[in-house]
């Protein structure tokens, strides 16, 4: 008699509107493909922590920027790390769901990542521009993501001025480290790679600058994969997807602008159908090693 189907809490907001994309859609195509090897539910990731018990695995895919339920989520990290919970992507991150630290770490360390910091006394750092992204430390999805002239930032600089211009304005957060800035860099084009259990499975790029979601595929040279393996390596995730998104900066290298590896948008209506079987299949398997305990836990 054969044995029970592993089964899988899938942790999605449908009703999640996201610029340029449609998030839904995704989850449907890829739930339905794992109802033919799983016992699956879908839920609302303010469920997540009251219903985990009951699976044998939990797997967060696209349910929205953490900071629209901040406490929600870490009542289910806290849940999952107390009873050992089989979470995919392991909880064990150290990129974006961790917060955006790891772009300060990766700066100081020397990777090749835009430059970043958190503090007024550390703007003398980055690279002389005309113009500045800050970003909440906790963002997600372009949310509270603003381009600030020079000479702004500048004026921030001298740091007797804080108070004022924190009064209406997320830049004086930076006297508590809440957020971060970097240069804006002129790039050719962003491009991601997409990995499965570390394994590399397909590249996309936006060759418009301004329409970052309207995406083709990508031939990744030796080079592109070293870049990004570089990350994957570095955040020593094990099992789950991560997306390296990077930008192709004016010297011709790339740039780290994001490691994804809480529940990174997938964009498989980019690929073609081949392309996107390729990437069910791989996915599914990962998450049967996963489940079945064929490696191990986080």
């Amino acid at each position: 008699m054969p044995g029970a189907r592993p089964s899988l809490l899938y942790v999605t907001d449908l009703a999640y509107q996201a610029r340029g994309r449609r998030y839904c859609d995704e989850d449907i195509h890829l739930a339905s493909r794992l109802r033919a090897h799983f016992d699956l539910a879908l839920c609302h990731p303010l469920d997540a922590a009251a219903l985990m018990d009951g699976f044998d695995a939990v797997v967060v895919r696209n349910s929205g920027p953490v900071l629209a339920y901040r406490h929600a989520y870490d009542a289910f990290r806290a849940r999952a790390l107390a009873t050992g919970a089989r979470v995919y992507n392991p909880l064990t991150g150290k990129a974006d769901m961790a917060g955006k630290q790891y772009l300060l770490d990766l700066t100081a360390a020397g990777f090749p990542v835009i430059p970043t910091v958190d503090r007024a006394e550390d703007l003398h750092l980055l690279p002389s521009a005309e113009r500045y992204v800050v970003k909440p430390k906790l963002g997600a999805d372009s949310l509270g993501l603003r381009i600030v002239p020079g000479d702004r930032l500048r004026e921030l600089a001298t740091g007797d001025r804080l108070g004022e211009l924190a009064t209406g304005d997320r830049l004086g957060e930076l006297a508590t480290g809440e957020i971060l800035v970097q240069p804006c860099v002129d790039f050719a084009y962003e491009v991601s790679f997409y990995f499965v259990d570390d394994d590399f499975q397909y590249a996309l790029y936006a060759p418009d600058p301004g329409r970052r979601w309207e995406l083709r595929p990508y031939q990744a040279t030796a080079a592109d994969l070293e870049f990004a393996r570089r990350f994957v390596d570095w955040n020593d995730l094990g099992h789950g997807i991560q997306r390296v998104d990077a930008c192709r900066a004016p010297d011709g290298g790339l740039l780290l602008v994001e490691l994804e590896d809480l529940n990174p948008y997938l964009s498989l209506d980019a690929l073609p159908e081949e392309g996107r079987d390729a990437f069910v299949t791989a996915f599914t398997a990962s998450l049967g090693r996963f489940v079945r305990g064929a490696l191990s836990p986080a």
